[in-house]
């Protein structure tokens, strides 16, 4: 990594992560290329930040757990590649029912440059610090649909509640909300707001090569 990007974890002691483009379990059906370690980036700011949104939610009896933070570059391209491929069925059902994947970047579900390469955006939600059950929101992370949308008709009044106070708890930490997408927050004062970077999310603890921005972190 370079200089300001950080493990979230090392920094937020008893944040959950399940990293899911590093896993088979996302909307492309396999690892996505720029992930080869299923941990959580993020710039020291994000981190910080996140550190006051954990105490807000403690307060209310919740956790976090973080689903993606930083996102290469070259990951963004992957998707836009896979959104050109033929439909083969796997994951249209639980992640984009209602629409065909090519209509995935026009709705507004996925970016062509996005905010996650700057390290400064995370998809999240939370979970009960009793029972360690995740929160009902109405639908799950990467449901590419009117009903992930903030004030979506079709979910409980306990999904919505929990939906508030997602949403309460970023924004007093410093993040402002995604309209299409319950569970993506960006950083209202983010350190690198015109940078996407693309080095790899690797195992290693911290690469030493400071100065190295988007495309020359191989």
């Amino acid at each position: 990594m370079i200089d300001d990007f950080v493990f979230v974890d090392e920094l937020v002691p008893g944040v959950r992560w399940d990293a899911k483009y590093a896993t088979w379990d996302n909307f492309t059906g396999k690892p996505v290329d720029g992930y080869s370690a299923n941990r959580i980036v993020g710039t020291t700011a994000l981190c910080e930040a996140l550190r006051r949104a954990q105490e807000s939610a403690a307060s209310l009896g919740f956790g976090l757990l973080l689903w993606d933070g930083y996102r290469p570059q070259r990951a963004v391209d992957c998707f836009m590649q896979w959104s050109r491929q033929p439909e083969d069925g796997r994951k249209k059902p639980r992640h984009y029912p209602n629409i065909d994947r090519s209509e995935m970047f026009e709705k507004g579900y996925v970016a062509a440059k996005s905010g996650h390469s700057r390290g400064g955006t995370v998809d999240l939600s939370l979970f009960d610090l009793v029972t360690g059950e995740l929160a009902h929101m109405g639908g799950d992370h990467d449901l590419m649909d009117p009903i992930s949308h903030h004030g979506a008709d079709g979910i409980t009044e306990a999904e919505a509640a929990n939906r508030r106070n997602l949403s309460s708890i970023m924004e007093s930490a410093g993040f402002d909300r995604y309209e299409c997408e319950w569970w993506h927050y960006t950083l209202r004062n983010e350190p690198f707001p015109d940078t996407y970077f693309d080095f790899p999310v690797t195992p290693a603890a911290r690469a030493r090569s400071a100065g190295l921005s988007a495309g020359l972190m191989r």
